[in-house]
C-alpha cells in the first residue's frame, strides 16, 4: 500500500460522508476501502447490542454471516477488541477460538482463519461495535501500518455516526411529513358534526378521555367514522403538536405485520436491505391509532400485548430493545368480546387496548343527522369542484332523513359526490347554485330500507337460532348484490359499504368463496 493509494481511498471514504447513500451501500464501501489498504480475505463491521455483536455488513464471508449473533461471553477474541482502546491482533498460534473458522468464504479446503486483527469502534465517546479483519494466510497482518489502520479505524467511526445521523434524521422527516399531512387537512375533518342525543354523548365521553392517555377502544360499523373519532380525541390530546400515525391491520399480510409494527434490521428476512423504524417508534411521543385491530393475527398479539404493557418493542431480527412512549387508540367493527369467547383474539389484549370504550352509532340511530352531515359534505364538494353552492331541495332532504343507510357515513359521503356530478353532468352549471333531487341521490336505485326487512323477518320466525338467522340473510344479500355487479368483489364491497378486505373475510366466514 502506498501512500497516494491510501490517501485516495481515505479522501473517497470522507466524500461518502456528504453524499445520499443507503446505509448498506455506504458501509459497503467503507469495507471495500479498508481491503484495497489492507489485504485481508473477510472483514466485518459489527454494531454492540449489549452483550451481543449484530453483523452490520460483511466482505469475504459467507451470507450466513448476516443472520448470526456473537455474544461477548462466547467469543474471546470479539471481547478483547470490543474492550481494548487500541488496534488488536491474534497470530496464528494464538489458542483462542475465532469466531469466523468456517464462516469464510472461499474455494479453498483451508476455510480456518489463521490471523485476526480488529479495533473497537466508538462514536461520541459510546461504545458503538468493531471492525475486524481476517486472513487466511498466516503473518498477513505482519506489515500493516498500525497508523494508517488506526486512521481508517476513525474514518469508520465517522462513517457509522454519519449513517446514524442521517437514519435519524430519516426518521424525523417521516415524522414531520406525517404532521404535515394531518395539520393540512380541510376544515372540518376532524370534527364530530350531529346534533343527535348519541352523538352528543360521544363527544362529551371523548372530550373527558382525550386529555388521558389511556388506551381508547372505538367501536362500531363499518363506515360509522371511527378514524374521525380517533382524529378528534388526537387533536385534544396533549400530543395533538405531534403525528398521529396510523396503521389499518386489516391491510397487513401476516408476513410482514410484526416488522410493520415494530420495524426490522437489516437481514432479518429476505428483502430487508436496510434497518427500519416500525410505526411504533414513529409514533414515539404521539398517538398510535391500530385500526382494524380485530384483524391483527393472533400471533402477533402478544407482542402487541407486551409494548402496550412495558413501552418496549423489539425490532424484527434484533435483540435490542427499544423503549417508545405511545398512546394506543384503536378502531374495530368486530364485536371484540365475541371474538375473545372464539378463540380469535386475547382476552388479556382485549382488556388492555378496551380501557375505555367508546361506540360510535350507526346513523340510522341518529334521527335527523343524515341531513347536517350531508351539508359537510356539500361544502366539501363546492370547495373541491369550484362550484358556487350547492343545496338539497326538500325531496332530497325527505329520502335522505327516509333512507337507513346501510354504509353509513361512508355512504352518505359518496351518495353526496355521485349526486354533484350527476346534476353537472345533467346540464346545471357551476356558475349557478346547484339544487339536488332525490334522483340525484338515487332514490330508485336505493330505496328505503324497512325497519325488518321481509327475509330477515322470515329467517327469525324460522326455528333458526338468531345469530344463524342473520348470517344466512347476510348470505342472500351478498349473493343478490354478486348477481347484480357480475360477481366484481369490489363493486359489491363499495355498495354495501365494506372495506374490500374486510369483505374478502366476510365471504370466507360465510362460505361464500
Amino acid at each position: 500500500m502506498t501512500t497516494s493509494d491510501a490517501f485516495r481511498s481515505f479522501a473517497g471514504v470522507v466524500a461518502d460522508l456528504a453524499r445520499k447513500l443507503p446505509q448498506e451501500q455506504r458501509f459497503h464501501r467503507l469495507l471495500d476501502a479498508f481491503r484495497r489498504n489492507f489485504p485481508c480475505d473477510a472483514i466485518a463491521l459489527l454494531r454492540r447490542e449489549g452483550s451481543l455483536l449484530v453483523p452490520c455488513a460483511v466482505a469475504g464471508l459467507g451470507p450466513e454471516t448476516m443472520g448470526r449473533r456473537f455474544a461477548l461471553n462466547e467469543h474471546p477474541r470479539l471481547a478483547q477488541i470490543v474492550h481494548s482502546g487500541e488496534p488488536v491482533r491474534f497470530r496464528a498460534d494464538s489458542a483462542l477460538p475465532d469466531p469466523y473458522d468456517g464462516l469464510v468464504d472461499t474455494d479453498q479446503e483451508r476455510l480456518f482463519v489463521h490471523d485476526c486483527m480488529g479495533a473497537s469502534l466508538y462514536v461520541d465517546n459510546q461504545p458503538w461495535g468493531a471492525v475486524t479483519l481476517d486472513a487466511i494466510n498466516p503473518g498477513a497482518f505482519e506489515v500493516i501500518d498500525r497508523g494508517a489502520f488506526s486512521a481508517f479505524v476513525s474514518l469508520a467511526a465517522a462513517t457509522v455516526r454519519a449513517s446514524d445521523w442521517i437514519q435519524r434524521l430519516e426518521e424525523k422527516l417521516q415524522r414531520h411529513v406525517l404532521l404535515e399531512q394531518s395539520r393540512q387537512q380541510e376544515p372540518g375533518v376532524d370534527e364530530l358534526l350531529g346534533e343527535s342525543a348519541s352523538m352528543h354523548q360521544l363527544r362529551r365521553e371523548a372530550e373527558v378521555v382525550a386529555r388521558s392517555d389511556l388506551p381508547v377502544l372505538i367501536q362500531g360499523e363499518t363506515g360509522v367514522g371511527k378514524e374521525l373519532v380517533a382524529r378528534y380525541l388526537h387533536r385534544l390530546s396533549e400530543r395533538a403538536h405531534e403525528p398521529m400515525v396510523h396503521i389499518n391491520c386489516a391491510a397487513l399480510p401476516e408476513s410482514i405485520a410484526e416488522s410493520e409494527l415494530f420495524g426490522h434490521v437489516r437481514g432479518a428476512f429476505s428483502g430487508a436491505t436496510t434497518e427500519r423504524p416500525g410505526k411504533f417508534q414513529l409514533a414515539d411521543g404521539a398517538t398510535l391509532l391500530l385500526d382494524e385491530v380485530g384483524e391483527l393475527p393472533l400471533t402477533l398479539q402478544p407482542k402487541l400485548l407486551r409494548a402496550l404493557q412495558n413501552g418496549e418493542i423489539q425490532r424484527v431480527g434484533s435483540d435490542r430493545h427499544h423503549r417508545v412512549d405511545v398512546r394506543v387508540i384503536a378502531a374495530t367493527n368486530r364485536n371484540l368480546k365475541e371474538e375473545v369467547m372464539a378463540g380469535r383474539f386475547r382476552a388479556d389484549l382485549y382488556h388492555r387496548l378496551s380501557v375505555y370504550p367508546l361506540v360510535v352509532p350507526p346513523l340510522r340511530e341518529r334521527e335527523q343527522d343524515a341531513v347536517l352531515l350531508a351539508g359537510a359534505f356539500l361544502q366539501r364538494c363546492e370547495r373541491r369542484l369550484g362550484l358556487r353552492g350547492v343545496r338539497l331541495a326538500k325531496s332530497a332532504r325527505d329520502w335522505l332523513s327516509g333512507y337507513s343507510w346501510p354504509g353509513n357515513v361512508r355512504e352518505l359521503e359518496h351518495a353526496i359526490s355521485r349526486a354533484v356530478v350527476k346534476a353537472l353532468s345533467s346540464g346545471q352549471t357551476r356558475e349557478r347554485i346547484i339544487e339536488l333531487q332525490a334522483q340525484h341521490l338515487g332514490a330508485e336505485r336505493l330505496a328505503p330500507t324497512p325497519a325488518v326487512p321481509a327475509a330477515l323477518e322470515a329467517q327469525v320466525a324460522s326455528s333458526l337460532p338468531l345469530q344463524d338467522a342473520l348470517e344466512q340473510y347476510r348470505r342472500e344479500i351478498i349473493t343478490t348484490r354478486l348477481r347484480e355487479h357480475d360477481g366484481n368483489l369490489s363493486a359489491t364491497a363499495r355498495s354495501l359499504g365494506l372495506d374490500r378486505g374486510n369483505f374478502h373475510r366476510l365471504l370466507t366466514r360465510l362460505g361464500l368463496r
